[in-house]
């Protein structure tokens, strides 16, 4: 083969690859939009859709998806028992879900971190008494405790999302801790002992920074399982009060209608799954992110 044949013969694997990963790529981008435009919805659907979780109207109960009701508005998602409009529910539904999966992970985060550190860090008997914590915690299912707590107190959002992080900052805790043990052995946190720097300052600035990618990565799951022991919560009845919206009310509401209006069950269903596998693909994408930088 000559030089000129070698210069003008065509190289194709280079853009053929490229080709196949775009479709991968946008795959994996789909879930990261859902979950957006649930954070969106939740965010700003309450602003512009009016909804009073309490008052009904009879004259509209029951009504099926796309019909017209007595006051000439359409009903896209139908509406319940009581007459209440169901796409009202979705909204503040959404943004109930993601208030307190977000409270739930910041709050049992932040405790579940600072333990985990404190004890990997420090060991001894700090690290004996957290691991005999966390050790009896595990040993029980959390959303058996949660239904405990939840069942003892009046129902507020405040009780939920105390009775949710009661076992999910074990989660942090575990995370932290190994990785504080692992980083106390590292060459330059022993050079910071040597040099006398204080405990804080090491811990703050040569072992909290590295925590964060992973912190992050298992906020993620901890965030969609938060949104789903809530709705069992509520759909238990011993979540939110009834002045409240929460999908899982929503969904226990519908349940005694499945045959002739499945959609007060259905629809706020389909909205929950969607949002927990959304985020829960999007929180292994991090984690493999987070694991590749590493």
């Amino acid at each position: 083969m000559t030089t000129m044949e070698l210069t003008h013969s065509p190289v194709t694997p280079v853009p053929a690859k490229r080709a196949r990963t775009r479709p991968g790529r946008a795959l994996q981008a789909v879930p990261i939009v859902v979950f957006g435009l649930y954070v969106l919805v939740g965010a700003l659907g309450p602003l512009i859709v009016d909804y009073d979780p309490v008052r009904g109207n009879l004259d509209d109960r029951l009504l099926s998806p796309g019909s017209v009701t007595s006051d000439g508005t359409t009903a896209i998602f139908g509406t319940d028992a009581l007459g209440r409009d169901l796409l009202g529910q979705m909204v503040y539904g959404a943004r109930t879900s993601i208030t307190i999966g977000l409270l739930v992970v910041l709050f049992s985060g932040l405790v579940g971190t600072v333990v985990g550190t404190f004890a990997g860090y420090r060991r001894g008997i700090t690290d004996l008494v957290v691991s005999r914590i966390i050790d009896v915690l595990l040993a029980f299912p959390g959303i058996l405790l949660a239904i405990v707590i939840a069942g003892v107190f009046a129902r507020s959002l405040a009780i939920v999302v105390i009775a949710l992080s009661v076992t999910n900052w074990v989660g942090f805790a575990r995370l932290s801790r190994s990785m504080a043990m692992s980083l106390r052995e590292r060459d330059w946190v022993k050079s910071a002992v040597v040099m006398g720097v204080p405990r804080r300052t090491i811990v703050a600035r040569h072992i909290l920074p590295f925590l964060a990618g992973p912190t992050l990565a298992l906020a993620t799951t901890e965030f969609a399982g938060a949104i789903l022991a809530e709705a069992s919560l509520s759909f238990l009845g011993m979540g939110l009060p009834s002045s409240s919206v929460s999908w899982g009310q929503t969904i226990a509401a519908g349940k005694e209608y499945l045959a002739s209006a499945w959609w007060i069950s259905a629809i706020p269903g389909i909205a929950l799954a969607l949002l927990v596998i959304s985020v829960g693909f999007t929180g292994d994408r991090f984690t493999r992110h987070v694991s590749r930088r590493q």
